[in-house]
């Protein structure tokens, strides 16, 4: 996604230069070659240096956050006084308290909320950019479809643009262009049965197991993880998320759902919810065959069979909450 938004940046910094002569293109990661020579030593070369036979120059170092600190301070300082006529553009993977993004005069953010309405704005916003024309049911099923490979919107988008330029396109217009499933955050189906819902659990799963992005066996590991949080919870005394969070050693919102979890289910069903995910990790490794993989969905039967009947049993169960 980075990479796709320098794409853009770099459209916009060059216009018509010509990037044999405007353009000096670096990347972090070469700071791992052969070579004694540092990346940065040529980024500073590249930065100092007059443009020649064009008005201007554009330097790119791509994967930023990998230079070294005083690497990074150096670059700062050439920040704070930039050679006239000289761009200088960064991509950095990270957070935006990295001290190049917080020292760059403009930042380009590409960020995607985890839920799934941030998910389909994200795909309705991408599309805008190139100018194609989707409605919003298009928007949605498209970002079902990729789930958490969102990466791959840009590019779709732009071949959508170079192909029916702003034609008004439904969903089986995209859906070719999309390629297989991609997978959904754990979050989805664990929220999915917290919740209650048995048949949206279901549906989570059978879409994990689509994607091909998980295993039945990685669903139940995840699972397992779930529910043992929420065993060492139990009877902890922590009453806030800040308290779960210590006791799991994982950030406090996270916690804290686990946390309200445990709380309504209680004990009993912690332990049901746990006896569960073991009888599906035996199945899985050989205790149970309804069948191997399917010739029209490439999916396990036994591995859906499995799947499917633990999600519902959790889900209910959930549903049911503490008596």
């Amino acid at each position: 996604m980075v990479y796709d938004a320098l794409h853009n940046v770099l459209q916009t910094a060059l216009g018509d230069l010509d990037p044999s002569f405007a353009l000096q293109d670096f990347t972090a990661k070469d700071a791992a070659s052969s070579s004694s020579e540092t990346i940065l030593s040529r980024v500073i070369e590249a930065l100092n240096t007059p443009p020649f036979l064009v008005d201007r120059r554009v330097v790119v170092v791509r994967d930023a956050q990998l230079l070294l600190s005083d690497e990074v301070a150096e670059l700062i300082t050439w920040i704070e006084n930039p050679a006239p006529s000289v761009t200088l553009i960064l991509g950095v993977v990270g957070t935006k308290a990295n001290k190049l993004v917080k020292a760059a005069g403009e930042v380009v953010e590409t960020n995607v909320g985890s839920r799934a309405q941030d998910r389909a704005a994200f795909v309705a916003s991408k599309f805008a950019e190139y100018n194609v024309t989707i409605d919003r049911t298009a928007s949605q099923r498209i970002a079902e479809l990729v789930g958490d490979d969102v990466a791959r919107i840009d590019s779709t988008a732009r071949t959508l643009s170079t192909i029916y330029g702003s034609a008004p396109l439904k969903f089986k217009d995209v859906e070719p262009y999309l390629g297989e499933a991609g997978d959904v955050p754990a979050w989805d189906l664990t929220d999915a049965i917290d919740s209650g819902d048995a048949s949206k659990s279901i549906v989570v799963a059978r879409r994990m197991l689509d994607s091909k992005g998980r295993a039945g066996l990685q669903i139940v590991n995840m699972l397992q993880r779930h529910y043992l949080a929420m065993a060492r919870l139990e009877g902890s005394g922590a009453t806030s998320q800040e308290e779960a969070g210590s006791i799991l050693s994982m950030s406090p919102y996270p916690a804290g759902k686990a946390l309200k979890t445990a709380q309504r289910l209680g004990p009993q069903k912690i332990t049901q919810a746990v006896h569960w995910v073991r009888e599906a990790d035996v199945s899985l490794k050989g205790g149970v065959s309804y069948g191997g993989k399917d010739l029209n969905t490439d999916i396990d039967v036994t591995d859906l069979t499995v799947i499917e009947v633990l999600v519902a049993r959790l889900a209910r169960m959930s549903g049911a909450g503490r008596r």
